[in-house]
Parts: C-alpha cells; sequence; structure tokens
C-alpha cells in the first residue's frame, strides 16, 4: 500500500487527468498508470465525478 503522501499525489494527479481524459483510451491509459498506486475503488469513485479531496480525507479517517 502507498503512503499517504504518495496516495495523495497520485489521487490528484488522476483526478486532473480524468477531467482532462477525451476517449476511454485516455481512461484506459490513466487507469493503468494509476491502478496501483490508489486501487479499482479510489480510481472508479474519481471516473464517477467524486473529487479527489475526498478520497484523500477518506483515507485518513480510515487511518486514524
Amino acid at each position: 500500500m502507498t503512503t499517504n503522501p504518495e496516495y495523495e499525489e497520485a489521487a490528484r494527479s488522476a483526478a486532473k487527468e480524468l477531467e482532462q481524459a477525451q476517449s476511454a483510451d485516455d481512461v484506459r491509459k490513466i487507469w493503468k498508470k494509476y491502478y496501483l498506486a490508489l486501487g479499482y475503488r479510489s480510481l472508479g469513485r474519481l471516473l464517477l465525478g467524486r473529487s479527489a479531496t475526498d478520497l484523500i480525507a477518506r483515507r485518513e479517517a480510515r487511518s486514524e
């Protein structure tokens, strides 16, 4: 599992890239790039519109 700073950076980067994705191929490339750092659930939530800030807050709450 990635550390909190790595997760935060990956979540923010993935969210930005998903916002700019214009095709299904773009989404597939982003998914492959961030899958190991974020996992399929977090990526799916980003894909459905949840913000990276929400994901980071949720992860911090679970780790406490």
